[in-house]
């Protein structure tokens, strides 16, 4: 088994002027909480490694590495490189900082496993030290942060610039969230944006959080007025003249913590993980087993991986804690391939479609399909499909995207109400919160998603009001038969490839009203032409 223990990453990549990410503030939307990540940190710190594994490091990365320095933080500030500016933005935003001492040591804390390494790339590269604080002002080091832009990650990548930049993403894996990845695409597109912003760093961290175009305009603008075009000087949008204070003022109590009455917890300069060549897909589950450790831990240090196993088309690579590694990299080379991943064997029943075979196993269509090399949608009765499946139960991969999401869906809120909405054609999550009274970041937050986020047909979504009445008034799902004349009862002849997903979409209402309605129904079954459903459903929301 090929173990990788250099910490170089790729070039520069050609630069596309679309607008990376965006600020987050300290209360960014992310899916899984505070606490939970940070209860899964405190269990990774009591085992961390306090010295990195060097026998096998390539000769060259071993011989440009530093010399060892007993604390990250001094190395840090030993390369600061960003100009030292007085400015009240830069005060307001340290005062802040100042005030909320507990905030630093949360974020400080989740940045531990990362920051060596991010510190480490920032001076192969030479880019100012700094910069290397970053992701606190991004994404305050939360590997799962999903921002109201759809940006994700530690760097807070939006979906676009990410692929630009070689973050796939996919039902698998969300390359933006991969810290390994992420940190490379962050670090060349920071440096593309410096060369063409004429070398000025301020600029190009300007640019990181609104958009090349954007910063470039406003340099354009101030020319022709004859005013000066550093940061301070240009009229940007008012998130981004608050980001870049708010990294100098980082900075600054990074510098000098003393200065601020403030104690920084000492983090070792010492490599925390290591990259370990895995040669192909594998239950993270097992993954964590053959390295000893724990799945959180080992989902925190690879939280691009969506689903219960790494992706089979790649990456096939896991950052493991470096004392951890030849423990793994030695069990791994002796497990054959085929035990890697567990598969189950399905043969299609008479009616049964694609849709129904995903929903059984929990998969999408298009892993179904790619798995079983199937180019069109046609199944036969009696056809043999290869089903990928979780070697644990679902609750045991707790950090998975599935898992994270079901803990935001079901987290109750003080003083509301818990409304189930059905979406359907023409939905939108601003008519939606209107309907409902509630905000649209709001919304889509407490539905792990971000206001543009695409709503398929028939998604269900979650939606908390203050009102039990509003709660109880949605259409066909509470209001009693015969009730109220626009719901009028439907008698539906079941057709060969109907869904419950298809019908419920068809006639806007729930699949479980469905099912309510249908005593018949259970999911363990499927839909036979010619069955009878009973729906009662809302004539004014039906299309023509």
């Amino acid at each position: 088994m090929k173990y990788i223990m250099s910490l170089r990453l790729l070039g520069a990549l050609p630069l596309l002027w679309i607008v990376a990410c965006t600020t987050t503030p300290p209360n960014t939307s992310t899916v899984a909480s505070d606490a939970e990540i940070n209860e899964a940190i405190a269990q990774v710190q009591a085992d961390a490694p306090q010295q990195a594994v060097v026998d096998h490091a390539e000769p060259d990365a071993q011989a440009e590495s530093p010399p060892p320095q007993a604390d990250l933080w001094a190395r840090l500030r030993s390369n600061y490189a960003l100009p030292e500016v007085v400015h009240k933005r830069i005060d307001q935003e340290t005062d802040w900082y100042a005030r909320h001492p507990g905030y630093l040591n949360r974020v400080a804390e989740r940045a531990r496993p990362y920051l060596y390494y991010i510190v480490s790339e920032a001076e192969r590269r030479g880019i100012p030290a700094e910069i290397a604080l970053l992701p606190v002002v991004e994404s305050a080091f939360k590997p799962f942060a999903y921002s109201h832009g759809r940006a994700a990650g530690i760097w807070q990548f939006i979906p676009g610039t990410g692929r630009m930049y070689g973050l796939e993403q996919n039902w698998w894996y969300d390359g933006r969230r991969n810290v390994y990845a992420a940190t490379d695409a962050a670090l060349s597109y920071l440096q593309q944006l410096h060369r063409d912003l004429d070398g000025d760093w301020m600029l190009a961290l300007a640019a990181y959080n609104s958009g090349g175009g954007t910063v470039r305009k406003a340099i354009r603008r101030n020319k022709r007025q004859g005013k000066p075009t550093d940061f301070f000087s240009l009229r940007l949008p008012a998130e981004t003249r608050g980001y870049v204070p708010r990294l100098l003022a980082i900075a600054r109590i990074i510098k000098d913590p003393a200065a601020y009455s403030l104690e920084l917890e000492s983090i070792p300069d010492t490599a925390y993980f290591t990259k370990v060549d895995i040669g192909g897909q594998i239950d993270l589950a097992l993954a964590a087993e053959l390295a000893g450790m724990e799945l959180d831990e080992l989902y925190l240090l690879n939280p691009g991986y969506n689903r219960w196993a790494t992706a089979p088309k790649g990456p096939h690579y896991l950052l493991v804690p470096v004392d951890k590694a030849d423990t793994f990299a030695s069990k791994l080379a002796s497990l054959p391939m085929d035990q890697r991943m567990r598969w189950a064997h399905h043969k299609v029943k008479s009616g049964e479609t694609l849709s129904h075979i995903a929903d059984k196993y929990r998969i999408s269509i298009a892993l179904l399909k790619s798995s079983n090399k199937l180019r069109g949608s046609f199944l036969r009765k009696g056809q043999n499909l290869m089903i990928p499946i979780a070697a644990k139960s679902p609750r045991t991969y707790r950090l998975s995207e599935e898992q994270r999401t079901q803990r935001t869906l079901n987290a109750p809120k003080s003083g509301r109400h818990k409304t189930i909405h059905s979406v359907v054609a023409g939905d939108n999550f601003w008519d939606i919160a209107k309907r409902y009274k509630v905000g649209v970041r709001q919304l889509a937050k407490w539905n792990a998603m971000a206001p543009r986020d695409t709503l398929p047909l028939g998604k269900e979504l979650v939606i908390w009001t203050r009102s039990a009445q509003l709660a109880t008034h949605q259409g066909p799902r509470a209001t009693p038969p015969g009730s109220n004349p626009v719901i009028q009862r439907v008698n539906y002849t079941v057709r060969r490839g109907d869904s419950l997903a298809r019908i419920a979409t068809r006639f806007r209402v729930r699949i479980a009203d469905l099912m309510r309605w249908n005593t018949m129904l259970s999911k363990g079954k499927y839909l036979q032409p010619g069955q009878r459903l009973k729906l009662f459903v809302d004539v004014t929301r039906q299309s023509s």
